[in-house]
């Protein structure tokens, strides 16, 4: 998917000016597609030029003009095209995955602070998809428009709880780890009978 796409599928909601997009990113798209305020404006410019969207502008007075954005045929036709493709499954780009595959290999006390520290990104996006569910849908159940949203607030809550709950694993395997991980003694702390001398 293209940034442009995710604009498009955001329009089909309202016209919007540039900065109403990205604060629509901020709080929905943007949990599936991340994308700062400077790359919609930019990626706004091209749909117009490819003929996708329209700017109308709109006098304000005391404060600048604004340009508010709407979906066009062509970029209508555009969005149907793109949604009918495949989807392709996302790939995991993790470092705190890799570092776990050289787990005997790295320092642990860093590990587990930045375990700590995802467990509580997490839990924070975790209780955000819960306050805009309850908010848009609180009786769980939405208009056939709608259904959309629902089910990708759905998934992303889901998904940050699972994360959450998988952190506290790691935590949980890390301490266990470090408890049964015993020194063996040396040579010269065993008797001849390959006791371990009490002294």
């Amino acid at each position: 998917m293209a940034l442009g796409d995710a604009i498009l599928a955001c329009l089909t909601e309202r016209p919007m000016t540039g900065y109403e997009l990205a604060k629509t990113f901020d709080s929905s798209i943007g949990f599936f597609w991340k994308a700062n305020h400077q790359q919609i404006y930019r990626e706004l410019s091209r749909l117009r030029d490819r003929g996708h969207v329209q700017g109308r502008e709109v006098v304000q007075s005391g404060k600048p003009n604004k340009l508010v954005y709407t979906l066009t045929g062509e970029g209508r036709a555009a969005l149907k095209h793109w949604a009918a493709k495949p989807s392709i499954p996302p790939s995991i780009k993790d470092d705190l995955l890799v570092r776990l595959c050289a787990l005997d290999s790295i320092d642990i006390e860093p590990l587990r602070a930045d375990l700590m520290a995802r467990q509580e990104y997490h839990r924070d996006r975790s209780a955000r998809y819960e306050r805009i569910l309850n908010k848009l849908f609180p009786h769980g159940a939405a208009s056939p428009a709608d259904t959309g949203k629902l089910l990708g607030l759905r998934i992303g809550l889901r998904h940050e709880r699972l994360v959450a709950e998988w952190c506290e694993e790691a935590l949980d395997a890390l301490s266990a780890a470090s408890r049964t991980n015993v020194v063996p003694l040396d040579e010269s702390q065993r008797d001849n009978n390959g006791r371990a001398d009490a002294s």
